[in-house]
């Protein structure tokens, strides 16, 4: 037992997930996987199907059908097969001799293609709610190519009984590839078009290109070259198939000739017409070919170009086929064909220059030789899809050769993009410095002209302004002069009758103060002098209260003594401080006036039954801003 617990316990240990947890994963994942599967297996039904209800319809209304359904069917799996780039080799021929058929219809193999990427996508999004977290990218990649292999496969050893069969070589090969591919794209779609894989594949150009896609702001770099690769692809296959278009209408009785004698009945006529329907985007590819110089072969040692056509003399009838321009060498109007890799190009390098008004002018001329290698490479997968023998002898070689279209395609593009992009670039960064040029100036005028106005405005406001102030200020001096002004009262320091009067109330008698000596300046300390302040000198003195006559009469009521004034008489900083009483003259001159003033001012009569107010604060500062006394006749002699 003690031995068992440590290994019980290391077996349950949380590294190694156990059996529960296993369930619960595989749980988890089946759903994804299931998806994935059946979505791969049903795109392939749907392709199969649709294809194989058109066969048994033309089957069915052919009024000698060589043989039975199983026959149809068999054709139907074949052709199948052949939409995704298997080639076909045809057993009952006259010689005995297997045929290969290795023309692909175009526009036959868009419909597997867009089922894989539909389903390849679905998968990846297989709960739409989001309750269910997405499918890992492995997982719905493998569940769809599984699901339609399996299809695949069982239609392949189904065709291989008929009198079309598919060659193992290219069904091994090619079958898997485009559904591989398809499903890729699907998946990489439905995760937004991650940067990851793309980056991956960028690492296997060479390192001028790799450097200028991977380093800073590569995925714009790369976008804009896919943008005009597209752009001139567009514009070639496009150009193409207005060739074959004006051509067909050249040589429109011999077109009409063809469809006429292939068959008599409207079922067969209706089969020819799809099937040249099937065929028009070969036709526009090998347009472009025929376009680009290296043109199309119609038989093994014949070629079809601008500069020269030599069809083989033993042609099928065939509508799409009276279509090639007559044996002999090329005029003017085979060489205009040259316009459209022309237009090609330039739309390449326009669409590359307007995408790098940000880059340098050799960073430009890269992304325009990279945009034309991408359109290069499309152009010849497309011109090897579009041709390809259909059978032995001259018929080996029939259609483009995708090298030799791959080749003048990049040559076309090197040649017109790079100095079109370059061109753009530099005429763009012109126009720009232009239209910022112009901009600002049109910015700067508008704001001149804002700043003018704005003065304007304010200079008015402030006008206004001055004017009613102006206006306030005449209503009021008017108002001033229509109104009668007031005396101004007297002032506290100046000694008047006024001032006089109002101090001069009776008091209690008080005991004569001591006069100074006149012998020199006064050393009394009640009156210290100031130091000047702000130019001017302030002396503090105490003023003393007058001694009232004997002949006055008493108060009614004995009026307090005034208390000692701190006031400051204010004098100039200039003026020498001096004793005013020193001289004997000036004492006996204000004694004089003195006596007089008193003699002259009557006496305040009390108010009957009315105690006389205090003397206020008002009355108390101009007593003491009164000038004290000069001592009398009787206080000299005594001193």
């Amino acid at each position: 037992m003690t031995g068992v617990i440590p290994m019980t316990a290391r077996r349950s240990s949380p590294r190694r997930p156990s059996s529960s947890q296993l369930l619960t994963r595989v749980r988890d994942r089946s759903p994804g996987l299931a998806a994935g599967l059946v979505g791969g297996a049903v795109a392939a039904g749907l392709g199969l199907g649709a294809l194989t209800v058109l066969v048994m319809v033309l089957w069915i209304s052919s009024p000698y059908p060589d043989s039975g359904p199983g026959g149809a069917l068999h054709v139907a799996a074949a052709l199948w097969l052949l939409a995704h780039g298997v080639e076909l080799v045809r057993a009952d021929t006259l010689s005995g001799v297997p045929a290969p058929v290795g023309v692909t219809p175009l526009l036959l193999s868009v419909v597997p293609v867009w089922l894989v990427h539909r389903a390849a996508r679905d998968a990846v999004d297989a709960d739409e709610d989001g309750v269910v977290p997405p499918v890992s990218a492995r997982t719905a990649w493998a569940g769809v190519v599984l699901g339609y292999l399996t299809v695949g496969a069982g239609t392949a050893l189904y065709a291989a009984g008929g009198s079309l069969r598919p060659s193992w070589a290219w069904t091994v090969l090619g079958l898997p590839t485009v559904v591989a591919l398809s499903a890729g794209t699907g998946v990489w779609t439905a995760y937004g078009r991650p940067r990851g894989p793309v980056d991956r594949l960028l690492r296997l150009l060479p390192p001028g290109a790799r450097r200028v896609l991977l380093g800073p702001r590569g995925r714009e770099k790369f976008l804009v070259a896919v943008r005009a690769a597209g752009a001139a692809v567009a514009v070639s296959v496009g150009g193409g198939a207005g060739l074959v278009a004006v051509s067909s209408v050249w040589h429109g009785d011999v077109a009409r000739e063809a469809f006429l004698r292939l068959t008599e009945g409207w079922s067969g006529r209706c089969a020819v017409l799809l099937l040249c329907v099937t065929l028009v985007p070969n036709a526009a590819v090998w347009g472009a070919a025929y376009a680009l110089g290296p043109g199309f072969a119609l038989g093994a040692g014949h070629g079809v170009g601008p500069w020269v056509s030599d069809p083989a003399p033993m042609l099928p009838p065939f509508p799409l086929l009276a279509a090639v321009p007559d044996a002999g060498a090329g005029t003017p109007w085979n060489w205009a064909a040259g316009v459209v890799p022309l237009a090609a190009g330039v739309t390449m390098g326009w669409f590359v220059g307007r995408g790098g008004m940000r880059w340098s002018v050799r960073r430009t001329a890269v992304i325009a030789g990279l945009a034309a290698a991408v359109c290069a490479a499309v152009l010849a997968v497309a011109a090897g899809m579009a041709g390809g023998p259909l059978g032995v002898g001259v018929l080996a070689r029939f259609g483009p050769v995708w090298w030799q279209v791959g080749g003048a395609a990049l040559a076309w593009g090197v040649g017109v993009a790079v100095p079109v992009a370059v061109v753009v670039r530099v005429c763009g960064g012109w126009v720009a410095r232009w239209r910022t040029a112009a901009a600002t100036k049109a910015v700067t005028k508008a704001a001149a002209k804002a700043a003018e106005e704005a003065s304007r405005a304010l200079s008015l406001a402030e006008a206004r302004a001055t004017a009613s102030r102006t206006t306030t200020a005449f209503r009021t001096t008017e108002a001033s002069r229509a109104t009668p002004q007031k005396a101004a009262p007297p002032k506290a320091t100046e000694p008047s009758k006024a001032t006089a009067a109002k101090s001069s109330t009776p008091a209690k008698p008080a005991k004569p103060a001591k006069p100074s000596k006149l012998s020199g300046p006064s050393k009394s300390p009640r009156t210290p002098v100031v130091a000047p302040r702000d130019g001017v000198t302030l002396r503090k003195k105490t003023v003393t209260p007058v001694a009232p006559e004997a002949t006055a009469p008493p108060s009614p009521r004995p009026v307090p003594h005034p208390k000692e004034s701190e006031a400051y008489d204010l004098l100039p900083a200039d003026e020498p401080v001096e004793d005013v009483w020193r001289d004997e003259a000036l004492r006996a001159r204000w004694d004089a006036l003195r006596d007089e003033l008193r003699q002259r001012t009557p006496e305040p009569e009390a108010p009957a039954n009315t105690e006389p107010e205090p003397p206020t604060v008002k009355a108390e500062a101009e007593a003491e801003a009164e000038p004290p006394a000069p001592p009398s006749p009787q206080d000299r002699g005594t001193s």
